[in-house]
């Protein structure tokens, strides 16, 4: 996975206007241009299909999709269910600051 490649994609896309004219031309322009990008084909995939949900799991920074989401046209609440559903279907964020622990095992010393 190259959770930075996709953060460095939607930074360029949430600040550079030509970026965002490629990726809203869709098509062949879109598909060149995350080509330019080291990604794996399911973080291209999401990309590509402004799938919120399953870039916030692959561990993408919220404060990035914040603003991806309204380039797609998402409403605030919408994006916020976005994340939740992400969870629910492809399961735990898998990396980044978000990564979610599934275990309760780990005990400090004394407590």
């Amino acid at each position: 996975m190259s959770l930075y490649s996709m953060q460095k994609f939607l930074y360029a896309l949430n600040r550079e206007p030509e970026v965002q004219r490629r990726y809203r031309e869709g098509g062949a322009e879109r598909d060149a241009l995350l080509a330019g990008y080291d990604l794996v084909d399911e973080e291209r995939d999401a990309i590509r299909d402004g799938d919120i949900g399953k870039l916030y799991v692959l561990g993408c920074n919220g404060q990035l999709l914040m603003h991806f989401a309204p380039l797609l046209g998402m409403p605030w609440a919408d994006y916020l269910e976005a994340m939740r559903e992400g969870v629910r279907k492809y399961g735990p964020v898998r990396a980044g600051i978000y990564a979610m622990t599934t275990s309760t095992e780990d005990k400090v010393a004394g407590v």
